[in-house]
């Protein structure tokens, strides 16, 4: 199929280009571009044609096309839009969705690009109507009802009692008052939504000067508000309650027919089942639903034959008098999930999105000799970097073995060491950007077992309950673990074998050998991450078919060393290798091994050369977010309703919404959801990746976060322009927005400044060793390694022969209590300053950015006053308190008090900062945190 461009209508040439929304009304019969300022103008003598472009995480474009039918358009008119919404698709290059739109009958897509409402207005260019500003006309007082949780379908009704139910919510718009009613049956998320409309209605008609009253159905008269609406209708009488035939008075269900476009008719194919075998691609098709119809476009049917196909699916609805429902147009290979899911199974659908430059000139070139517009495909391809975690690394970090139904304390030498038999538990405190922050989290080795999984679960469960559920919690599985998890660990080993009570009883079960890792044994480890912050060494099989030629490895058996450099590496991967080596085997010197260049000894240990891969290992990637509003039944079974082109205000805290991102999904619930439901976050996210809603073959292994509203971290915010006060409102959402509507300001709680956290920073009974901070720890090798020549020429000018090497990561920090005090008194007065740095305002147990001098000042200054050490502390011309060099590295015999751990740096002199980092500071404020995180790791600061 092809249209040229000369063809094309002039209106639309350009279009399609940039994300965002562009109409046309059609006046003549011709498209007409409507001003941006005129979007939500719509006439009900008019028809339009509405373009959503979006652009994808990919870098290419999706369009969806919908036709809009006022109620008073001609049939002409109607017809014209549904054939220029073909010529507008076909120069996009044939992949939109195209919607058929009626007058207070349309689909929640459409809702969602103008919210809060459409509230079409008489007249219309096709009847010969004036167009009436509404500002200008005399104010007549109007009936309207609402629906929807999530959109509104707004439409006028007769100024009569007859109109009000029980089941819906109505607004009543008078010259001086706004009313809103709630029918005693709907629901408070409809009630609320239904204020956004009132809101509009006020600052639209009523250039926002008019008082507001919510009306709730049964007050009578004792209510002055209820009064004085009942007064509009002439007094109080009871409502009728629905007859049977209203209540049942749907159309009546049409059993689901195929048929095919063939000259001009249609011709029925088969009822149920549909199989996709069925479709060919050089003819169209119509499914008809009932209230919904779709039109299927073979991608090698002409343009002429599209048109044709539209033409007859209208005459189709008029004939039958069905004008009323919704029909989709849909090109084969971008078919929607809800077309799919009529069939009986659907065949993986080839990858026909435009991912690299070489796919999209590709294909620009062939619709381009075709006489096509190209420029949406030639969007530049995003570029691949890791990416961002959005989660502080400077955090608390505490990890338990799960065995049996128990779980054990690892120390901080053994808490970044994880078997593939076993599971895991985590907890990382963090600190957000005004609230203290807590992530506890489950790790699945691929080995471990169901039993382990289940009590790991409920282990973590009941600590994010002990919490309050205002920590995040997260279920990851080994391979699939997401950015975050690898920054909170920094340095990751993942060993064969297992240590728990359930791995070990399952090898004995079933006469199996136990392959669990040992330092004097036969391992090969495939080093892999982005940087010092993010880097993990994997166990694999110790034969050549497990090399990559992408990646670095150690290998070693107890007795020799070699580490294996493949070609497609780069020195960030050289200086890891390095890295891992000290938490790998320290206590041997390594010999590099060159792709190509091995020795027999090399291969002698893998059992010999054999042919292995050189392309990077795939993960799950990231793709562009989708909000489901979910309600689990009582007998398990999950509904999801998708909330397109979702803001934060679709996040009501009376409900449970799926955020999926495809590589990961969040479950979040508010604050209003009931605590029993709350239980089930994690049981609804394993159910909704099961039901795989937009059948995009989600993994069982998909890694799921649940979240609670008020508690939400950045690396969830992020997808939404984000207002953390809306989170620390009270009541439900309709007490909200009415509070909001009637006051004309937010009310909110009295904001803190610093909520004590959820999670302390520490557990009762907490191992000394544990690290305050998430960096990764081995114990202290003090032999020195030949490094790459980028890594020692970072390194080399700060080394001294009393220095352990440089290239392990810093040990943790041990000195949690003061020496002088008893083991209990020391522990007590620890915690109480752990706690009461969430005492005053905008203080922080690990602060992100705060100015060194003042906090550090203040310490010293407390310490002057009790008598505290004064070591050799001196103030500098800027007046910041500093300490020497020697008293702030990770290993100082004498180290600095109360000093901020993730800033050492910054108690250094100017001069001494100059001459450590041979820059000023301003210059390393400058630099990105990775960089000063790696010169900071150099000099033993981080």
């Amino acid at each position: 199929m092809s249209v040229s461009m000369k063809d094309l209508d002039p209106a639309f040439r350009g279009a399609g280009q940039k994300d965002g929304l562009e109409v046309w009304r059609i006046e003549n019969f011709k498209p007409v571009p409507v001003p941006t300022s005129s979007y939500a103008k719509f006439y009900m003598g008019d028809s339009y044609i509405i373009l959503k472009t979006s652009a994808l995480k990919n870098g290419s474009f999706r369009h969806d096309i919908h036709y809009w039918l006022g109620k008073d358009t001609s049939q002409d008119e109607a017809g014209t839009a549904a054939i220029l919404t073909v010529e507008l698709d076909a120069a996009l290059g044939g992949r939109a969705v195209q919607y058929r739109e009626v007058q207070g009958n349309e689909t929640e897509k459409l809702l969602s690009y103008f919210r809060p409402c459409i509230m079409p207005q008489p007249g219309g260019v096709a009847s010969g109507f004036n167009h009436v500003e509404v500002n200008e006309q005399e104010h007549v007082t109007r009936l309207y009802v609402c629906r929807g949780k999530h959109v509104v379908h707004v439409k006028e009704v007769p100024f009569s009692r007859s109109s009000l139910n029980h089941e819906d919510i109505f607004i009543l718009d008078t010259k001086s008052k706004i009313f809103q009613f709630n029918g005693s049956n709907s629901c408070i998320q409809e009630r609320a939504k239904a204020l956004e409309v009132v809101q509009y209605i006020k600052d639209t008609f009523h250039e926002g000067k008019c008082e507001v009253a919510a009306v709730e159905d049964g007050k009578l008269m004792a209510d002055a508000e209820a009064g004085e609406f009942w007064a509009q209708f002439g007094g109080f009488a009871p409502l009728p309650r629905k007859t049977t035939s209203e209540e049942t008075g749907k159309d009546s269900e049409i059993a689901v027919k195929l048929l095919c476009f063939n000259q001009g008719k249609l011709e029925l194919i088969t009822s149920e089942p549909l199989v996709h075998d069925l479709l060919e691609t050089n003819k169209c098709y119509l499914l008809d639903c009932g209230a919904e119809m779709y039109v299927w476009l073979g991608r090698s049917t002409s343009l002429q034959v599209r048109k044709g196909a539209s033409e007859s699916a209208e005459k189709m609805l008029v004939a039958d008098s069905r004008t009323q429902s919704h029909v989709m147009k849909v090109i084969e290979g971008y078919e929607t999930v809800m077309f799919k899911s009529k069939f009986r199974e659907w065949p993986p659908t080839p990858d026909l999105k435009l991912s690299s430059e070489d796919g999209r000139g590709k294909v620009a070139a062939l619709l381009k000799s075709q006489g096509l517009d190209v420029k949406g495909l030639m969007k530049s391809a995003p570029v691949k970097e890791e990416p961002e975690p959005y989660i502080d690394c400077a955090g608390h970090l505490q990890v338990w073995r799960v065995s049996g139904n128990g779980k054990t304390l690892l120390s901080s030498s053994e808490q970044s060491k994880f078997y593939t038999g076993d599971c895991y538990i985590f907890q990382y405190t963090y600190a957000g950007d005004d609230k203290e922050e807590c992530l506890i989290g489950t790790w699945f080795g691929n080995k471990s077992v169901e039993e382990e999984r289940v009590s790991a679960i409920s282990l973590a469960s009941k600590m994010v309950q002990a919490a309050k559920f205002q920590a995040v919690m997260a279920r990851l599985y080994e391979g699939k673990e997401p950015i975050q998890f690898f920054v909170i660990f920094q340095s990751l080993q993942v060993f064969k074998g297992g240590l728990s009570s359930g791995y070990k009883n399952f090898i004995a079960q079933n006469g199996l050998d136990d392959d669990s890792y040992s330092e004097a044994g036969l391992a090969l480890f495939r080093i892999q991450g982005s940087g010092s912050e993010n880097m993990q060494a994997i166990q694999v099989d110790a034969v050549a078919s497990s090399l990559n030629s992408s990646y670095c490895y150690i290998l070693h058996d107890g007795n020799s060393v070699f580490t294996w450099i493949g070609n497609g590496t780069t020195s960030l991967d050289h200086d890891l290798v390095e890295r891992q080596l000290d938490a790998i085997k320290s206590d041997l010197p390594s010999r590099s091994q060159k792709e190509g260049r091995e020795t027999d000894k090399f291969w002698e240990l893998l059992g010999g050369k054999t042919k292995y891969s050189n392309k990077k290992i795939e993960r799950e990637q990231e793709s562009d977010p989708h909000l489901f509003s979910c309600i689990l039944s009582k007998e398990g079974n999950l509904k999801a309703t998708e909330i397109h082109h979702f803001t934060q205000e679709d996040l009501m805290t009376e409900d449970v919404f799926v955020l999926d991102c495809h590589s990961y999904i969040f479950v979040w619930f508010g604050q209003e959801v009931d605590a029993k439901v709350r239980t089930q976050a994690m049981d609804i996210g394993e159910k909704f990746i099961v039901r795989d809603f937009l059948m995009e073959n989600l993994s069982r292994e998909t890694t799921i976060f649940t979240v609670s509203e008020g508690s939400e971290p950045q690396f969830f915010t992020r997808f939404f322009t984000w207002d953390s006060t809306k989170s620390l409102m009270h009541g439900s959402s309709y007490q909200r927005k009415l509070a909001i509507l009637k006051g004309g300001a937010t009310r909110l709680l009295d904001k803190p400044k610093r909520r004590t956290p959820a999670v302390s920073g520490r557990s009762v009974g907490q191992d000394k060793s544990q690290r305050s901070r998430s960096m990764s720890t081995s114990p202290e090798c003090h032999r020195v390694r030949g490094r790459s020549p980028a890594f020692a020429a970072l390194t080399s000018a700060f080394e001294k022969p009393s220095t352990r090497n440089l290239s392990t990561p810093p040990p943790a920090v041990k000195k949690l209590f003061p020496k002088s005090a008893g083991p209990e008194v020391s522990k007590q007065s620890a915690i109480s300053d752990l706690t009461s740095a969430f005492e005053g305002p905008l203080k922080r147990t690990i602060p992100k950015s705060v100015k060194a001098g003042q906090e550090a000042e203040k310490s010293i200054q407390e310490e002057d006053a009790t008598g505290g050490d004064d070591g050799n502390e001196v103030e500098d011309d800027e007046g910041r308190t500093i300490y020497p060099y020697e008293r702030l590295v990770t290993n100082a015999e004498d180290p600095a008090p109360d000093i901020d751990l993730t800033k050492r740096e910054a108690y250094l002199s100017a001069t001494e900062f100059s001459e450590k980092f041979s820059m000023t500071r301003a210059e390393f404020n400058k630099i990105p945190k990775w960089k000063q995180n790696k010169l900071k790791t150099a000099l033993q600061l981080f």
